[in-house]
């Protein structure tokens, strides 16, 4: 999934349109976007789009972001969509694997009770918008089977941290931030799931979205969280590989495999190739695979 898109649980007009936004997948929010007294009314709304919604293939993944375990509305939340079977829920401000752990034994118990079956429900983790969850980074390998990425959130960071800004007068994030933006990358990284980039929040400036989008997947993100429909074809175009890029790669899995399970060091138009670069390929091809791309 290359592209995030969310959406206000207690939006009909938009939770009508979302499906038509080319995004991989809606994040539905009962978080950020519904105030406290709207929280009943987004709940039902968002379990009777989930009823609704097209499942086919192609169409796009159902993520709901439920409040954070601390809130007083998380299990209410999962109450009302479990039953509408989201494809996965989105955990805001996760502080470590014991969280993970936590939303993993909440959504086991009312799977039981929906006769869905266990593990069905995937959890994605927002593990970097607190400074305790940055400081707590480590360890998500093993957390939970369902834990599928991870991705963090410059402006609740700043809230936490009291931080004015947390962009430099470049645009560029400022070192904490990079930490923070760093340190996600590296967990997922070793927990072996998918990083998420955060949001781009100028939905009007296309090109500082495309700049960003290109640093992102350059160092090893999947994909990128959007806040409005209009960020969803530059953040999916640059996330796709390149027709050069796969065929590079189609290449240099085809070297490896003509050169047999105890090939080595191998060389490619006067380029060193090695494991590290099989498995780039490989990790190049699934994704343009993932895109609808022949590979």
């Amino acid at each position: 999934m290359r592209s995030y898109l969310f959406v206000p649980g207690d939006s009909d007009r938009k939770l009508e349109k979302a499906p038509y936004s080319g995004a991989d997948c809606l994040l539905i929010d009962l978080e950020d976007s519904v105030s406290p007294r709207r929280k009943i009314e987004a709940r039902a709304m968002t379990a009777a789009f989930l009823e609704g919604a097209d499942r086919r293939e192609g169409k796009p993944k159902l993520i709901v972001r439920i409040n954070a375990l601390d809130s007083g509305y998380a299990e209410a939340d999962l109450d009302a969509v479990v039953g509408a079977k989201p494809d996965g829920i989105l955990l805001p401000k996760a502080e470590g694997p014991a969280a993970i752990q936590h939303l993993s034994a909440l959504i086991a118990v009312r799977e039981a009770e929906n006769d869905i079956p266990e593990g069905r429900l995937r959890i994605h983790a927002l593990a970097a918008e607190t400074a305790a969850g940055v400081l707590n980074l480590n360890g998500y390998r093993g957390a939970s089977a369902r834990l599928e990425a991870l991705s963090w959130g410059g402006e609740d960071l700043a809230a936490d941290l009291g931080a004015a800004r947390n962009r430099g007068d470049d645009g560029h994030y400022t070192d904490v931030f990079r930490l923070a933006r760093s340190m996600t990358l590296l967990a997922a990284a070793a927990a072996q799931i998918m990083a998420i980039d955060t949001v781009f929040t100028d939905f009007r400036d296309m090109e500082g979205l495309e700049r960003e989008c290109f640093a992102a997947e350059r160092d090893g993100f999947a994909g990128k969280l959007a806040i409005h429909p209009a960020q969803v074809d530059v953040i999916n175009r640059v996330f796709t590989p390149s027709e050069e890029a796969v065929h590079l790669a189609r290449r240099i899995v085809e070297l490896f495999e003509g050169a047999g399970e105890d090939a080595g060091v191998m060389s490619l138009e006067g380029q060193m190739i090695d494991r590290p670069h099989l498995r780039q390929a490989e990790r190049i091809l699934k994704r343009a695979a993932a895109a609808g791309l022949r590979t």
